[in-house]
């Protein structure tokens, strides 16, 4: 006698396969993910192109794209390689980028928490430092740290991340205030947990999803705020940065257009990718969010 097999339900998929399915239905944030990979492709295999001195002459100035295949997308004004720069380039962005979102996120993650969770005295202090920073413009306390640290590559990412800071702290403490009062927080008081265990592990982990979609926002402001110092001649020189090479291509735009519109489109790209990523992630971690 056979013994039919119970009907079992299927097993319920993971949290990151159910996170995934519902990012690759946004085609737009697919395509963001395409040109994040291809940028961080670039930066890994910089190397490869030219492992020497990305700043060093390749060729005769002014040579055209495709005119000589030694340098395929042709040299700038002084006969460097502009592929060469463009994938070297591309690590300067992202280094920028990562420190800077790092720096920005962590300070705003402080802040915003403890003003939300804190409240009261707390919460006014800490919000009136933040209206004091917001009340000067974002790029001209860059210009006047950047005149004061330096214009090393370290400085410029912290600089970028201290001006950063502001809109991630407002954030953070409008999720804190919205959860503070839920009920899985007051069982954790009644428990006697401490006010660190209950902003870290009890509030920081249901906080987390906005912040991650906001980490896009800031990795496209930082990478466009070290383009704007390079072009202004505020960036380290001993680095190719695509904001040197624009800055630096202003100079023969008439006669060589593309040194400065290779490394633009390259800028233009990139923060077009975390524009995409924010938005499949927020789709992904919000989905109630979608309109």
């Amino acid at each position: 006698m056979t013994t039919a097999a119970t009907d079992l339900p299927p097993p319920e998929p993971s949290r990151p396969v159910v996170l995934w399915r519902r990012f690759r239905r946004n085609r737009a944030a697919l395509l963001g993910l395409f040109l994040f990979t291809l940028v961080v492709g670039m930066a890994l295999t910089a190397g490869l192109i030219e492992p020497n001195d990305p700043l060093r002459r390749a060729g005769v100035p002014l040579t055209a794209p495709f005119a000589n295949w030694d340098t395929p997308l042709g040299t700038d004004q002084l006969g460097r390689d502009i592929l060469a720069m463009l994938f070297y380039g591309a690590r300067i962005s992202l280094l920028v980028g990562v420190v800077a979102t790092l720096i920005s996120i962590g300070i705003g993650i402080v802040i915003g928490a403890l003003s939300g969770y804190f409240g009261g005295w707390v919460d006014d202090v800490l919000m009136r430092i933040t209206e004091a920073f917001q009340t000067i413009p974002s790029f001209v306390l860059l210009l006047t740290l950047v005149a004061i640290l330096g214009s090393k590559i370290e400085w410029i990412a912290l600089a970028i991340g201290i001006v950063s800071w502001t809109a991630p702290a407002r954030m953070v403490r409008a999720e804190f205030m919205a959860l503070r009062n839920r009920e899985f927080v007051d069982a954790a008081r009644n428990l006697g947990v401490s006010n660190t265990a209950m902003i870290f592990k009890e509030i920081m982990p249901n906080a987390i999803p906005p912040i991650i979609v906001y980490a896009s926002v800031v990795m496209a402001l930082s990478i466009l705020l070290e383009s704007a110092l390079a072009f202004l001649a505020l960036g380290d020189p001993n680095y190719a940065s695509w904001g040197n090479m624009i800055g630096q291509g202003r100079a023969v735009l008439r006669t060589a257009w593309y040194c400065a519109a290779i490394p633009g489109i390259a800028i233009v790209l990139t923060v077009l990718s975390f524009s995409l990523l924010g938005e499949g992630l927020n789709d992904a971690l919000n989905p109630r969010q979608k309109k």
